[in-house]
């Protein structure tokens, strides 16, 4: 469990990035199936938290997936076989990303293998090859599935969709990226103004820095961005607290999509510039925000709720209109 619970950073409002691409946004819009997702009003929360308005932007559905990794997975592997037609594919996941890898690739008739670190469960590892793919178990957590993912690309020849970026591997999480653009562009086409604070649920942070970049546009409202992360495995709160990158030791927890040691090389200087706030929370307070969640009628998985979990340990404004990112749906 980390030592440090939060994290604030005043300045990271005042940061302003790049502009960001809309093309992966045109991409899903040509998708068989596409839609946006819901944006569901809370009354109910908002009174709660003590603020005007919360809508939870509920991923529990996303183009046939109970999680918004597809958004990242199809932008990343068309582009990918844009460059090399016909090649295998391969990742590393905890569940939700390789899922998605492993159904864009069968949609587009080629191969996938997905490594998993062990704790993975067999009835997400079940889920995985249900997509086509062959699933390859590692002993040891989520950094190791990446090396053993990234070794046997090379060796095989086949091609890496990582959703993570280290030196010398940037290009295709950039990708993945671009197209979680997608959902916060959506925020923006529902909301009839910004919001003034997004809760993002954190992994290696790719989904942040999305968010961030979105959000730290020139000419644009600069909202707060709020990151969430498992005490079991904060390695952005705990790089965002030092200063530095910090990989940090993972067990188990519940929130397993967010169950990761190393925050992705390229979302560290994004975040550590852009994003305002940082928490951690308890397996226990991911499954009250669950249970919490199925009563107003929004199915989520505790990575998905670790969103409402973090809102929860913040102060907010009594006119504050805050958007919960809610990553994936609720499994049985």
């Amino acid at each position: 469990m980390v030592g440090m619970t939060w994290y604030h950073s005043p300045r990271a409002r005042d940061w302003t990035g790049p502009e960001v691409s809309g093309a992966a946004h045109a991409f899903h819009r040509s998708l068989l199936g596409y839609a946006p997702t819901p944006l569901v009003p809370l009354p109910a929360l908002a009174a709660e938290l003590g603020v005007a308005q919360v809508w939870v932007k509920d991923e529990s559905s996303r183009l046939g997936l109970p999680a918004f990794k597809v958004l990242g997975a199809s932008w990343a592997c068309s582009q990918v076989l844009r460059q090399r037609p016909g090649v295998g594919l391969v990742t590393a996941t905890e569940g939700n990303h390789g899922r998605a890898v492993a159904r864009v690739a069968a949609d587009l008739g080629v191969g996938a293998t997905v490594f998993v670190p062990g704790v993975v469960s067999e009835a997400t590892a079940a889920r995985i090859t249900g997509e086509g793919a062959d699933v390859v178990r590692v002993d040891g957590n989520y950094d190791t599935a990446v090396r053993r993912a990234a070794e046997f690309a090379e060796r095989s020849d086949r091609a890496l969709v990582q959703d993570t970026a280290w030196d010398g591997y940037e290009q295709v999480p950039a990708w993945i990226v671009e197209g979680y653009q997608t959902l916060v562009r959506e925020v923006d086409a529902q909301l009839a103004a910004p919001p003034d604070l997004v809760v993002v649920p954190v992994g290696v942070g790719s989904l942040a820095e999305a968010v961030v970049r979105h959000y730290r546009r020139p000419g644009t409202a600069h909202p707060g961005v709020l990151a969430v992360e498992p005490d079991t495995a904060a390695c952005l709160l705990t790089s965002l607290s030092t200063g530095r990158p910090v990989t940090v030791p993972t067990g188990t927890t519940v929130m397993a999509g967010l169950n990761c040691g190393t925050v992705s090389g390229s979302a560290w200087p994004v975040l550590r510039a852009g994003c305002d706030l940082a928490v951690a929370v308890s397996d226990a307070e991911a499954l009250r925000a669950v249970d919490d969640l199925e009563r107003l009628g929004v199915s989520s998985g505790p990575s998905g709720a670790a969103s409402l979990a973090g809102a929860r340990r913040v102060d907010l404004a009594p006119d504050a209109v805050v958007v919960l990112l809610s990553t994936e749906g609720r499994t049985r």
